[in-house]
């Protein structure tokens, strides 16, 4: 008899450490307001959602880059309480302090939590544009700005924010993780099969010139992860610019 209770003892810690070590590696998180999962080794892909009056509940993606106790984020979620439990995440699941976050344009799913990072003593930075496009509509506005490249540092990595041209917006960003070839396009990248979308601040016009000069820039990127919907590759900025193109 004890002998099968010292077995079951041993298979029991056995696989709590194996449960332990398979949470520690690979923390993704689903609750009702926030889904967070791992892209790569350094990388994660926060989605969180914004009710809109045209188009229903719409699924809000981001990004996160993390290396050794750093991270940074792309885009907040809409909303204060929910950026509060993504910043929570962070910090309680992957142990790591948040050294800036980027929201890549002025509409509410990439900024509408900024004041929660605000109150944690989190340094935001954004295109200029996006800065006085805030001021100029009384919305919360970032701290840092920049114009057209701005490069950050995680922890011994890098990550670029970069303006190529309006879009979505005049003032969409993107950014890129260059050891892992890894893009957030933001709403300047549509998803395979999406709709034109909200129009309300685009130039349709200058949007497949814009992406083609970030396909040109970084054939090689690998993943990309669009401001709605599914991830892809490189097939994601081939039809953005055949969305827009001119018939």
């Amino acid at each position: 008899m004890k002998k099968y209770q010292l077995l079951f003892l041993f298979s029991f810690l056995i696989f709590g450490f194996i449960s332990a070590q398979t949470s520690q590696n690979n923390p993704n998180s689903k609750t009702e307001s926030l889904t967070i999962q791992k892209i790569s080794n350094h990388v994660y892909q926060h989605t969180s959602f914004l009710q809109t009056e045209s188009f229903g509940k719409v699924p809000c993606n981001g990004m996160i880059v993390f290396d050794k106790t750093e991270a940074i984020i792309f885009d907040t979620p809409p909303d204060n309480k929910t950026s509060l439990e993504l910043i929570t995440w962070v910090k309680n699941k992957l142990h790591c302090k948040i050294k800036a976050i980027i929201p890549t344009h002025f509409h509410s799913d990439c900024l509408g939590g900024l004041e929660e990072f605000h109150k944690h003593s989190i340094p935001s930075y954004a295109n200029n544009e996006t800065i006085a496009i805030a001021k100029s509509k009384n919305i919360i506005v970032p701290q840092n700005g920049f114009n057209d490249l701005l490069e950050l540092k995680v922890g011994d990595k890098k990550v670029l924010v970069e303006y190529f041209g309006p879009g979505h917006t005049q003032d969409n960003v993107v950014g890129y993780f260059p050891d892992e070839k890894i893009m957030f396009g933001g709403c300047l990248i549509k998803e395979l099969g999406a709709g034109k979308g909200n129009l309300e601040d685009a130039n349709t016009m200058a949007w497949p010139i814009t992406v083609t000069k970030l396909k040109e820039k970084y054939p090689n990127t690998a993943f990309i992860i669009p401001g709605h919907g599914k991830s892809g590759g490189t097939e994601l900025l081939d039809y953005t610019i055949k969305l827009f193109a001119p018939k």
